[in-house]
């Protein structure tokens, strides 16, 4: 296939286009900055520079492409949520999404869309089990990523079959949550977040490109799918987990209060909770290769 990437200088992207490569796949991504790109991903990568936020300079390769996955996004946990940091969240996801659904809703050459989405879609969920079908959340996280799946929707047509990615707390030890937790927790100072009863939707990397690949070649799948481990624990069992596998201790919360006053509406990323069940992925056959929260840890923390 021909593959056309968005943000495949991120986390998942970095990691996903090796996996596709090695299964025979061509890829093109497009990048605001080539260089940049060139220091992450193989030589052999075909690279075009473009901000995907403007339908300029790569927009005609779309309609060419077997298959377009869009991550692109401005980092939602950096930086404090100012109203410039707001823009940047929406440009850098909206703009894309729509441009390339734009592209391919009128198109009749068969394509599969993959587009990312997260968790947050649910908002604070609670104690309720969040399957692919609940209702979207209300705050500006929630409403973000409702407005980013529709747009992503509005590609879905006979010729072109449409999913968007609900990631939830990606665990890898290159990027993301994960290295931002472990200084706390190696110097005996981590432990639960707010309440630590909120659930926690985490995934490993490797089953996050696993399951990307699942949904691409598996035509049956499209609408939205949660990609998180199959049984989210509470947010304290995580922390218990972490601690243990660095042989110290979850002694100290942080408590919601001070966590809202330092980060303002970032907080809710910490503190919502989002018991998302990955049914769609479990109807069809996907297996966990790291399922289970300890083996994830013994492979990505080192003692």
């Amino acid at each position: 296939m021909q593959i056309l990437i968005t943000g495949g200088t991120g986390l998942v992207g970095r990691h996903l286009i090796p996996e596709l490569r090695s299964r025979g796949h061509d890829v093109l991504v497009v990048t605001r900055d080539v260089a940049k790109a060139g220091l992450y991903l193989d030589d052999d990568i075909e690279l075009l520079e473009a901000d995907p936020a403007v339908a300029e300079g790569w927009i005609d390769r779309v309609p060419t492409s077997d298959a377009v996955i869009n991550l692109v996004g401005e980092p939602v946990a950096d930086g404090l949520w100012t109203k410039g940091k707001r823009r940047q969240l929406r440009r850098t996801r909206l703009r894309p999404t729509s441009h390339i659904a734009d592209i391919l809703r009128d198109s009749d050459r068969p394509c599969v869309f993959l587009s990312a989405s997260a968790t947050g879609y649910y908002g604070d969920g609670g104690e309720r089990a969040l399957g692919e079908d609940a209702e979207p959340g209300q705050d500006s996280l929630a409403m973000l990523c409702y407005e980013w799946e529709r747009n992503a929707q509005r590609a879905e047509s006979e010729h072109c079959r449409v999913a968007c990615l609900r990631f939830g707390v990606i665990l890898s030890e290159s990027g993301g949550a994960l290295p931002r937790m472990l200084p706390m927790f190696r110097r005996g100072l981590g432990g639960p977040l707010g309440s630590g009863r909120q659930y926690f939707p985490w995934i490993h990397i490797r089953d996050v490109i696993r399951a990307i690949v699942f949904i691409l070649e598996t035509p049956a799948i499209r609408g939205s799918v949660n990609l998180t481990t199959a049984d989210p624990p509470r947010q304290i069992e995580f922390a218990r987990a972490l601690a243990a596998r660095l042989e110290t201790h979850a002694r100290f919360p942080a408590p919601g209060w001070a966590l809202n006053m330092l980060l303002g509406g970032r907080s809710q990323l910490l503190l919502h909770s989002q018991r998302a069940v990955p049914y769609l992925l479990k109807a069809h056959g996907f297996r966990w290769e790291y399922g289970e929260l300890e083996r994830a840890l013994e492979d990505l923390v080192s003692p």
